[in-house]
Order: structure tokens, then C-alpha cells, then sequence
């Protein structure tokens, strides 16, 4: 049996970025953990440069889980999970977000009584149809420790009966990630010729929920929507296509003023976010990463469970009727493009390995 202080699960290309910070504090600080890679969302290829990029070593464990059932690919993970933790023994299991890997790293660490850490915790967006939002609230509700984003995050948690003393608000890890990385992102030229050549000039798509691409007529409303976008502001839309997407978007008429791409690396993207003018996304990590970085949002779904993004004015719901979208976009385009940081200062692995390692007094980042 080997053991580690803390056991880091992780899944999906957003978990890896935002616990980036977390591990790279980890090793500065010399704390024994392991990092477990259930292989939720697994390329070869982009499993190992997303931690090349963010300057990682690759994972511990690697469990190959892959894709499949809500079911099958849970119960896998909750198996392959339990069996890295009976050997590794750790004090402490920390997971982040509302994934299938955060939900199985959830029942397993409880079915063995280790202590739980939820990164990003007390997120809601009160749409129960949402299965992240299920994740979420599970996994709030069985954690010893909660590190809440902002304080509307941890108001959440305590609304719905959770003791003051298990949450701390750390700040958000994305920006721990973005002050890192931007500067890096900005200073390459690895992208294909063409692609985003002129900073200002292009708008940046990306839409992956299944609600959003598993419904071609709902997936047109929402390509129609983002056209007139694009044709109201003069923009060409780069939109790299996730794998879910891609099979429905064949099928589909795409407007020329969109420009489909593959999947992007890490730093790539991260450049295309910063420097376009406007992004239209289904994606709640993104709307963190476009508010930080000062980049006004449109989000192409009805609810979010980061309100924080539209109180500081950098993103509307959009919904997805092509009406909307256009107006979202219109009303955030002639909007005060600069706005607070409502996601902290970017020292947020620090507070939350310190509230891991002892029970200091609770640290609010406003």
C-alpha cells in the first residue's frame, strides 16, 4: 500500500485546468498526493498535451473509462476510484465541479469514510433537468469540506442547511489558471494561419450540452441565432467542434460566417478567448474564463449557475431562439466593457490547500 495526503480525481480537460493550480501548489509545498485521470473525457492526444501545457506530470492512476451510459461510466468510475483509494489510503479525497468523475469520487470516498473536499462548491443554477445540478448538490451535501467560489456560492450552501463551519470561500482556481497561463497563451503562434489573425475581429463559439447538439432542430435555432450575430457585427465565428457535436453538425446546414475547427489545446484556445471580441458558449467554465478575462459573453441556454457573470455585466442569457441570441448579444456588445473580477485574486489554491491541512479560520474573498 502506497499513501498520499491527499488523492486529486480528476476526469474531464476543465477539472485538469482548474486543479492545475492545486497540484502545481501541492509539489511547491512538497504535499504527498497522487492524481487520479478516470478518463471521463479521454484523447490520447489532448490527455497529454492539456498536462504538458499546464506544466503537470502525468497522472498516477489512470483508470481509461471512457464515454458511455450516465450509468455505466459512473459505476466504473465508483469502482475504479475505491480501488486506488484502498491502496493509496489517503487522508483526504478533493474533487471540483458537478462531473460524473466528481459524483463517483463523492460515493466512493464516502463509502470508505475519507474525508471529502468539494472544489467549486455551492453552484446552482435551480434546474433540477441539468445533471450537473443533481452532481452538485449530491456532492455538497456529503462533503466534510466545501470551498466555495464566491460568497453567492457559499449563501447557496448555508440556504440549504449546511453548516457554516464546513464551507470556506477560496476564490475561484480559473483564475489562478488564467494568470498563469494568459501571458504564455498570448505569446504564441501555434495556431493554423488564418485563425484569429486580428485580435478584436472574430467571436469565439463553443457548444457542447446535450440539450444544445443532441436536438438538430434545437442545434439550427441555435447556428441561426449565432449568424446574425455574426452578420449584425461583422465577425467570422470560430467554433472548434467538440466530438459530441460533431456527428449532428454534419447533417446540418452551417452558416459561412461560422468556421468550424477541431478541438484546440489548452493554450490556443485560451489566446482565441482573450482576444475576441465576443463569445457565444454553452459552457460554464468558459463564462468564467470570458468574465476574468474581460471578454463580454453571450451563454446559449436558459439558466447559469454563475449569476456572478451577469451581476458584473459581462454576460447575458441568450437562451436558444435566434431572437435572443441576437439581442443577448446586442445588449452585452453595447455594454460597459469593463467590469469586477467577481472570482477572487487568483490565490486560490493556496487558501484551499491551507483550509485542507488544518481548520483555520474561514477566509472570505470578496
Amino acid at each position: 500500500m502506497t499513501s498520499a495526503q491527499l488523492a486529486i480525481v480528476l476526469g474531464t480537460r476543465p477539472e485538469i485546468i482548474k486543479l492545475a493550480p492545486i497540484i502545481q501548489e501541492c509539489r511547491r509545498r512538497d504535499i504527498a498526493h497522487t492524481v487520479v485521470h478516470t478518463g471521463q473525457h479521454y484523447s490520447p492526444r489532448l490527455t497529454e498535451v492539456f498536462f504538458e501545457e499546464l506544466q503537470l506530470p502525468s497522472p498516477d492512476h489512470t483508470l481509461g473509462v471512457g464515454s458511455d451510459t450516465h450509468g455505466e461510466q459512473t459505476g466504473s468510475m465508483i469502482a475504479g476510484i475505491e480501488s486506488v483509494l484502498l491502496d493509496v489510503d489517503p487522508r483526504t479525497v478533493l474533487v471540483q465541479g458537478d462531473t460524473n468523475t466528481t459524483l463517483a469520487a463523492t460515493i466512493a470516498a464516502s463509502k470508505l469514510d475519507v474525508e471529502l473536499a468539494h472544489v467549486e462548491a455551492g453552484l446552482r443554477s435551480d434546474d433540477r433537468q441539468m445533471p450537473e445540478e443533481v452532481n452538485r448538490i449530491i456532492c455538497d451535501h456529503t462533503a466534510d469540506q466545501l470551498f466555495a467560489p464566491t460568497t453567492e456560492a457559499a449563501t447557496n450552501l448555508r440556504d440549504e442547511g449546511i453548516e457554516a463551519d464546513r464551507i470556506t470561500v477560496t476564490g475561484n482556481t480559473v483564475v489562478d489558471a488564467l494568470q498563469r497561463h494568459r501571458r504564455i497563451a498570448l505569446e504564441r503562434n501555434t495556431l493554423p494561419e488564418g485563425l484569429g489573425d486580428v485580435p478584436g475581429e472574430y467571436g469565439l463559439v463553443t457548444l457542447h450540452r446535450a440539450e444544445n447538439v443532441d436536438e438538430p432542430e434545437r442545434f439550427a435555432d441555435i447556428l441561426s441565432g449565432i449568424d446574425r450575430v455574426a452578420r449584425a457585427f461583422d465577425l467570422e465565428l470560430i467554433y472548434p467542434v467538440h466530438p459530441r457535436a460533431r456527428e449532428v453538425l454534419s447533417d446540418l446546414p452551417v452558416p459561412d460566417t461560422v468556421r468550424p475547427v477541431e478541438p484546440l489545446e489548452y493554450l490556443d484556445f485560451l489566446r482565441l478567448e482573450a482576444e475576441a471580441r465576443l463569445i457565444l458558449t454553452d459552457s460554464g467554465g468558459v463564462q468564467e474564463e470570458a468574465c476574468v478575462l474581460g471578454v463580454p459573453c453571450v451563454t446559449l441556454r436558459e439558466n447559469t449557475e454563475r449569476p456572478e457573470t451577469i451581476a458584473v455585466g459581462a454576460n447575458r442569457l441568450g437562451g436558444v431562439s435566434p431572437e435572443r441570441i441576437a439581442e443577448a448579444a446586442r445588449v452585452v456588445l453595447a455594454a460597459d466593457d469593463e467590469w469586477d473580477n467577481p472570482f477572487g485574486d487568483g490565490d486560490a489554491a493556496r487558501r484551499i490547500l491551507e483550509a485542507s491541512a488544518a481548520t483555520p479560520a474561514r477566509e472570505v474573498v470578496q
